[in-house]
């Protein structure tokens, strides 16, 4: 239950992100287990899960809330598809699919963003910016200090 859980919160989370593609294709290609068929038919489920929460995000739900009830209603309906699956199989073949996903939804993780300590991660764009004298950066290592400018040198004539 908290590999399937995992699973539900995964698919809400990469939805709409960079992350999307390759979780789509991965997920889909685990429920298909080798039928194209079921696989195409699951590319279509997450597909519609994507446009909801899409939708939802940007202002599509109507009413205070409705955003958040779409999102936990798709991460529930993919937490049950996820256990369905899982108890639909036998002892060996559940056993082999756990670990599957669970090796899935892992590089699915992997794949996200990180820095080492004192470093500045970022999975889109980032835009640093100063105004009026002062000092904009992602990372200062050591310190930093603004001093007024020099004045002009006396001009020579």
């Amino acid at each position: 239950m908290t590999l399937a859980t995992a699973g539900g919160t995964a698919v809400v989370q990469a939805a709409g992100t960079d992350a999307w593609a390759a979780l789509r294709q991965r997920l889909a290609a685990w429920f298909g287990r080798g039928d194209a068929e079921r696989e195409a038919g699951e590319l279509v489920r997450l597909d519609n899960t994507a446009s909801e929460l899409a939708a939802a995000g940007a202002g599509g739900a109507e009413g205070p809330g409705q955003a958040e009830r779409i999102l936990i209603r798709q991460e529930a309906m993919w937490q049950a598809r996820l256990e369905s699956l899982l108890e639909s199989l036998g002892d060996d073949e559940r056993h082999r699919a756990a670990e599957e996903l669970r090796a899935l939804l892992a590089s699915h993780a992997d794949s996200g963003v990180s820095a080492g300590a004192g470093g500045l991660a970022a999975g889109g764009d980032v835009h640093i910016k100063a105004d009026s004298g002062s000092i904009a950066a992602a990372v200062i290592h050591g310190g930093a200090h603004i001093s007024p400018p020099p004045p002009p040198a006396p001009s020579q004539g």
